[in-house]
Formats: structure tokens, sequence, C-alpha cells
């Protein structure tokens, strides 16, 4: 993770040069990933929703060759070239979001490894707010923060996720199964890493899940917008 940390860490160094503060300077750094991450974020959720709106053909190939699994694959293959649409559509951007948090989560998790500026050593110890030293862990209020903002944007995700690739087939309802545990547990396991680790990097997660929270509500409102749409088009050729 060394390959990502490292130029992190660079900006890190930067952003308290200019700020002063170590703590401000983490949720500047996790607001400005956030923001270069959502063209990728939305990519994914787009991908997403153009699977969702396959379900119905997909329920019809299903009832017509669900029998002969080579047919209905190549039925299925037919579909997605057809629409251009992708089943990995929405996997690719969700890698990419993966490696950039191991990278933060390495660089923050032991700055040491990585910050060169001999500044920036005594800076990782700064206080903020009520925490004495951001290179320590806070036992409970960000820990607990951290958790509710983990359970907030996982629910909106995975509700969104369920509703977009909503089907009868076995394999999608043990996944909406296994989401809903995760739902809960995620926060949990959050709960538990941010009151082991250093309190820096659980501002950055609780800072970047409430960001989160704000690009499914956007996420949410584009949508609604492209049913609206949808919905007018579908009226005018009644007419």
């Amino acid at each position: 993770m060394s390959i990502l940390a490292t130029p992190l860490s660079y900006l890190l160094t930067l952003l308290y040069n200019l700020v002063g503060n170590y703590g401000i300077a983490i949720i500047i750094l996790t607001v400005i990933v956030k923001f270069c991450l959502y063209p990728v974020y939305a990519k994914s959720m787009k991908s997403t929703m153009k699977m969702g709106k396959l379900q119905p053909k997909m329920q019809e190939l299903q009832q017509k060759y669900g029998k002969d699994k080579e047919l209905y694959q190549q039925k299925v293959s037919e579909l997605y070239k057809e629409e251009g649409a992708s089943m990995y559509g929405g996997c690719l951007p969700m890698v990419v979001q993966m490696i950039v948090i191991m990278g933060l989560f390495a660089l923050l998790r032991t700055p040491m490894n990585y910050l060169s500026d001999e500044k920036m050593l005594y800076a990782i110890h700064e206080s903020f707010l009520w925490i004495p030293d951001l290179a320590q862990p806070d036992k409970w209020i960000l820990p607990l923060a951290a958790a509710a903002a983990t359970f907030a944007a996982y629910s909106m995700s995975s509700a969104q996720q369920m509703q977009a690739s909503m089907s009868a087939t076995t394999t999608t309802q043990q996944g909406n199964m296994m989401g809903k545990m995760m739902k809960y547990f995620f926060p949990i396991m959050i709960l538990w890493f941010a009151r082991t680790y250093p309190a820096g990097l659980a501002i950055y997660w609780f800072g970047s899940q409430v960001i989160q929270i704000f690009y499914n509500l956007r996420f949410n409102q584009w949508k609604k917008q492209q049913e609206e749409e949808e919905k007018e088009k579908k009226k005018k050729k009644k007419k």
C-alpha cells in the first residue's frame, strides 16, 4: 500500500503546512479524496441501476430458458450486449475505491511509516477537539459516531443495490440476506476498529461516511429524476 500511502502522505503534509492542525488536515484530505472518487462512485451506481432495469427481461429469460443453463447464459449475454450493460460494470469502480481507501488506511493507521517530514512526527500527536492525542485511539465518542455514520451510509447503499438488483433468483436472495447481516455487522466491526486504531483514522472514516450519506442522497435524487423522465416519455408515447 506504500504506492498510494506515500503520495497521500505528501498531500497530508502539504495540507498540514497550510492549516497548521493535524485533525483539520485529515478532514480536508478526506473531502479531497471523496470528491475525486465521486465520478467512480457515480459510475458504479449508474451501472447497478442499469442492471436493475434489466431484471424484468432477465426474469423472462429465466422462465423461458432456465432449464438449459448454457442457452440461458447465452441469451443473458446477448441481452447485455443489446442494452450496453455489463455484469461487472459496478465492480471495477468499487475496486478502485477500495484500493484508495486501503492506501489511506495504511497512512493513517501507521503515519510514522510514511510521513518523512520531521515536523509531522510531532503533528500526529496533536490534540483535536476532545481528543488529547490523535495518534492514540478515542475509546467511545469517535467510534460510536463512526459506527452510526457507517450504519446510515451502508443502509442507504445496500437499499439502493437491492432495489436495483431485485430478482426472484436464489443467488440474489442470498445476496440480499448477506447484505442485511452486513448492515449490522459492519458498523460493529468499525466500532471495534475505531476503539483500537489511532483517532486520526477514525476521523477519516467518520468524515468519509458522512460524505457518503450525501452522495447516496444525491444519487436517490438523480434516480427519482430519471424515473420521472421515463414516466413522461411513456405518457407521450401513449398520446
